[in-house]
């Protein structure tokens, strides 16, 4: 069926009089509202107002405009029923087949920090949601678009089919339109349920990214999503450069380095395997920051992802090209940087876009036939925060790599254990059972680095050995949250080894 009249009344106006003008190539009479007209009047396009159509005007400030039986009429009417067009007739009201229709910026207005409650009621949109929805219904002869990336598309078809629109493409649009105005509702029910963080009724959105060639594993399929709600400097918004397309571990574990990176107001490079941390810099120097944290671990490092939380220079590169990595993620890359590290075909390349990193204030993790869900772990404690216990107070540069590594350790799966020296480390034992092999693997990993090192612990030390395990690897300083009922035989094991003890007060558990 050939479209003769559409009703156009948009809020996002991006492409709006090109595509209105298309129309008009196709001798399509346009109806429209307010703005809407008054936009495409003022480039040239010839509307009908919709107050002219129901004969009645807009009324209550524009609350109500399209809410009207010569609108909703003319959408709804079965062309298939000679008893709906014997109705339409009678009523004198014209079939409308093509609605083009976005919605009043309600999720926009309520990102606003100084939104008012009056402000985002008057920002629900009733008539457009109606007019989708009756025009969605109806779509075996009714198309309906909600979207302007999708303007170029409907015209091109409607080229090809002489001013028509397959029932295939009603089917997708009308598909779209529901999502749109579920979308919209959606936000409205967050907005004005009293508990926005916990609400007795949980919906979230996800637009897919794209689909993976794979899970975890060969044999499982994978997509990715972007949460239509992400944080401004999230992984969802990387540009890649280069590479291979990204894998499902791939993300993971970009996921996890651009967290940790974003943890330092200084320089950082981080290395990630397999979602933990092989190794951790903070240094002035970038180049250096990353020569220091794969050394850290480099065996573990083989085959890792890399964040650097600062723009990538030739100097960095060069050393960057020098073990097998999976990829680099970094807000930029120099162009001469560029130019050396694609000369590796291969390596992933992701691009931050200049939005500054905002940590998630929810986390959700998913089990069995639900969720849980909590508030994030973005606690972030200061020298205020902390008690030394010991009889021995931590040096300057021993408070500096304790509050380093316990930065770092919020990072590590539990348990957790980090050692340190100069903003560097230098052994992580990470996701063991007991606390106890946790420090021997990090004790392990360090070697002969371990001496006259700062240890920290994600979580408090039920038992002396660990702290034993420490002295005998020649460890100075610890950092723990402290709260066990061996706290006392903890310290004095510490004060008899001369090892300093400093408490935060806090634990950071990663499950």
């Amino acid at each position: 069926m050939k479209i003769k009249r559409a009703l156009v009344s948009v809020s996002d106006k991006t492409g709006l009089v090109d595509f209105a003008k298309g129309l008009k190539k196709h001798g399509i009479t346009i109806i429209s509202t307010g703005g809407t007209a008054k936009t495409l009047s003022e480039a040239g396009v010839d509307v009908i107002k919709v107050a002219d159509v129901t004969g009645f005007p807009e009324i209550l400030d524009g609350r109500v405009k399209t809410l009207h039986p010569k609108i909703h009429g003319g959408l709804l009417a079965r062309r298939d029923l000679p008893s709906h067009m014997d109705q339409l007739s009678e009523h004198g009201i014209d079939p409308i087949d093509l609605v083009v229709v976005n919605l009043y910026p309600f999720q926009e207005t309520i990102k606003k920090a100084d939104v008012t409650l009056e402000e985002a009621i008057e920002n629900i949109d009733i008539g457009g949601p109606s007019m989708i929805r009756s025009a969605a219904k109806n779509m075996a002869t009714v198309a309906v678009v909600v979207n302007p990336e999708r303007y170029g598309e409907v015209l091109l078809e409607m080229e090809k089919n002489e001013g028509a629109l397959t029932e295939e493409t009603r089917r997708d649009l009308a598909r779209e339109a529901f999502r749109h105005t579920a979308d919209y509702d959606e936000a409205i029910y967050e907005y004005l349920e009293e508990d926005h963080d916990f609400p007795p009724l949980l919906k979230m959105v996800f637009e897919k990214i794209s689909d993976l060639r794979y899970g975890e594993n060969p044999h499982q399929r994978a997509a990715f999503y972007r949460d239509e709600m992400a944080a401004p400097g999230a992984l969802v918004f990387a540009q890649q450069l280069h590479g291979q397309i990204l894998s499902f571990n791939n993300i993971l574990d970009f996921d996890a380095a651009w967290r940790i990176a974003n943890e330092f107001d200084r320089p950082a490079v981080v290395v990630i395997k397999h979602n933990n941390p092989a190794g951790v810099c903070v240094d002035d120097d970038v180049s250096q920051a990353f020569r220091r944290a794969f050394d850290a671990d480099s065996l573990s490092g083989y085959g890792g992802v890399v964040a650097i939380n600062r723009p990538v220079d030739l100097a960095t590169a060069k050393l960057l090209v020098e073990p097998f990595l999976e990829g680099v993620i970094a807000p930029e890359f120099e162009d001469d940087a560029l130019a050396v590290l694609t000369e590796k075909k291969n390596l992933r390349l992701l691009a931050m876009p200049e939005a500054a990193y905002l940590p998630e204030t929810r986390d959700i993790k998913r089990i069995q036939g639900g969720i849980l869900i909590q508030d994030a772990d973005t606690l972030t404690e200061s020298l205020d925060d902390m008690k030394v216990v010991t009889t021995t107070m931590p040096t300057e540069d021993e408070w500096r790599d304790l509050v380093f590594a316990w930065r770092v350790a919020k990072n590590v799966k539990s348990n957790a254990i980090v050692l340190a020296a100069e903003m560097a480390t230098v052994g992580i034992g990470a996701g063991q059972m007991s606390r106890v092999d946790s420090t021997m693997l990090a004790v392990k990993k360090a070697g002969e680095k371990g001496q006259g090192t700062v240890l920290a612990s994600d979580a408090f030390f039920p038992f002396p050995d660990a702290v034993l395990t420490a002295a005998a690897a020649g460890i100075r300083a610890i950092i723990q949250p402290g709260g066990s009922i061996r706290d006392n035989e903890i310290i004095a094991a510490a004060n008899k080894h001369k090892i300093t003890m400093v408490f935060t007060g806090s634990r950071h558990f990663k499950h």
